[in-house]
Parts: C-alpha cells; sequence; structure tokens
C-alpha cells in the first residue's frame, strides 16, 4: 500500500507521429483517458510534434549529458521526469517512424531502468512490427519493454468524421491489462532508478 506522502508514479504517454493529418493524437488521447481512469500512474502526454527534434545533433554521445541545444535540454528533462512510457507509434514500411528513432537516440541515461508499453496502429498489422523492432533499441537503452500492448488493425475504421478514436472492447481490457502490468514494473524498477550513477 502506497503511504499518503508518496509522489505517484508518472506515466508519459508519447505521441511518436509528427506528420500533418496524422492518427496518433486521436489514439493517444484516448488511451490518457483509460490511464487517467486507471488512476496508478500520474499521466502526461509527451508529443514528439511539439518538441520538435531535429535529426540528431549533439557533438557529444548521450550518454555524458553534456547537452548543447535547448530542445535536447527540453527532451531530457520530460524523459527523465517519467517512471514509465507507452509509446503511441504507427507502422512505416514495416518499422517504426524516424521521428521515434530519433527522439531515443537523443538520450540515454534518462531511459535507464524504465518500463515500456506500446499502443501501436495501422493496416492490418495493427503496427506490431513497429513495435518488435523498437523493441531491440529499447533494450539497448536499458529499458524494459513488456508483453503486455494494444495493436489497432485497420485503424480508419475506429475513426468518426472529426477524426476521433473510439477503442472496442479487446483494445480497452487490453489496454488495462498493460497498464497493470508497466505499473507493477515501474515500481519493481524503481530502486535501480533511484540508485547511484552507473559506471561507464
Amino acid at each position: 500500500m502506497r503511504g499518503k506522502n508518496v509522489l505517484p508514479l508518472k506515466l508519459h504517454i508519447v505521441v511518436c507521429s509528427t506528420r500533418p493529418g496524422r492518427v496518433g493524437l486521436s489514439v493517444a488521447k484516448w488511451f490518457e483517458g483509460v490511464a487517467v481512469q486507471h488512476a496508478k500512474f500520474a499521466c502526461e502526454l509527451a508529443d514528439l510534434a511539439q518538441f520538435n527534434l531535429p535529426v540528431y545533433d549533439e557533438p557529444s554521445h548521450p550518454r555524458f549529458q553534456k547537452y548543447q541545444h535547448d530542445h535536447t535540454k527540453k527532451w531530457s528533462a520530460c524523459v527523465s521526469a517519467a517512471d514509465a512510457f507507452v509509446f503511441v507509434t504507427p507502422e512505416y514500411n514495416y518499422g517504426p517512424p524516424p521521428s521515434l528513432l530519433n527522439a531515443l537516440d537523443y538520450v540515454y541515461v534518462e531511459w535507464n531502468y524504465k518500463p515500456a508499453s506500446f499502443v501501436s496502429y495501422g493496416g492490418m498489422s495493427g503496427g506490431v512490427r513497429a513495435v518488435q523492432t523498437v523493441k531491440l533499441t529499447l533494450t539497448t537503452l536499458r529499458m524494459v519493454p513488456i508483453v503486455e500492448a494494444v495493436a489497432i488493425p485497420m485503424v480508419p475504421k475506429q475513426l468518426n468524421e472529426a477524426g476521433h478514436f473510439t477503442a472496442n472492447d479487446d483494445q480497452i481490457s487490453a489496454a488495462t491489462a498493460m497498464l497493470n502490468e508497466l505499473f507493477r514494473w515501474a515500481e519493481a524498477l524503481k530502486p535501480l532508478r533511484q540508485g547511484p550513477s552507473r559506471p561507464l
């Protein structure tokens, strides 16, 4: 049982698509509503389109955290503040969007020992090929990608005329199961996140 003075774990819901007309923001807002109702995390949307990260342009390796640019410092603060992540991502050509891979590459220590999962969307595959590809990067960042996830195939069929996404019962159940497991991992990994700096 969590004490009254213990701050809630923070979940950042990362909107990975940055293109005009994207579906991702609507899907992310739906998931945010589920996460808020779930009530185990303090939730925040992190929209990569708002961070507007250029192709990686820091002169030093990110593990040294010697950031020169304001956009990097802002993104670093966002990633550092979170205890867990859900990446809301489409699939581009059997893989994740370049905006997501670029954002992952920008920082390193800030990702360490944090669990992550995915709400993916697309055509018949529901974005699962993108998810499987990017999990390799997450493990290299010392993150823990969990099995539970939400996949949304043929996503246009679940958008209304205004472009708002409505989930079906299976997707809502999957989101709840994912949040339960994500919370367990975020709690379990907390001592590693709070430990001393690791030698590199």
